[in-house]
């Protein structure tokens, strides 16, 4: 069935490289999908005012509350005073995997300016608080180090993107089966 499947879609491929015009539709509609998923990321972008408006929880420091794989929906509205008790997500200068992490702790150094907080995060599944994941002699996160905060999750959904990560090859192949399928079909 398979390898039928596969024939029938070698054929629609052979034939479009006869078919110019058909071809080049093809080709347009693989760079619409492409474009348009990049558009609604943008979106999401601006409309939640976080520069990654949903990630994926990629460790078991969070448990019970978000298991490894949960998709996590963030805003980052900075209006909205962050308090004791949220869960932000943080990056840490010099490292590219974003962290998911409570609140514990919130300071405000100036009482003037209260967009001027620092944070102190902390896993619920951990011991301690995160100052040994942040960068040397660094005792608490700014507000510019918060990518977001978490306003919504679907359990184990992103369990994908982990197991693609830990097998790109994998990534690779699906990938391309994909746009060899939207390349070939018919419609």
């Amino acid at each position: 069935m398979i390898q039928s499947m596969i024939n029938e879609q070698v054929d629609a491929l052979k034939s479009m490289w006869s078919n110019k015009r058909q071809l080049a539709f093809q080709t347009l509609n693989l760079a619409m999908i492409v474009l348009s998923a990049l558009m609604i990321w943008k979106g999401l972008m601006v409309a939640t005012n976080s520069e990654s408006p949903v990630v994926v929880v990629l460790s078991g420091s969070m448990e019970p509350a978000f298991q490894r794989g949960d998709i996590l929906f963030l805003s980052n509205y900075e209006q909205d005073p962050i308090a004791v008790g949220e869960i932000v997500v943080f990056k840490i200068k010099d490292r590219d995997i974003p962290i998911v992490h409570r609140v514990i702790k919130v300071h405000m150094p100036d009482d003037e300016d209260p967009s001027n907080i620092e944070i102190l995060t902390k896993g619920d599944n951990n011991l301690v608080d995160d100052r040994g994941l942040y960068s040397d002699r660094q005792i608490w996160l700014e507000r510019d180090s918060i990518m977001g905060r978490a306003r919504g999750s679907l359990p184990y959904v992103g369990m994908i993107t982990i197991l693609l990560n830990d097998y790109p090859k994998v990534k690779y192949v699906l990938v391309g089966l994909m746009g060899f399928f939207v390349l070939t079909s018919r419609e």
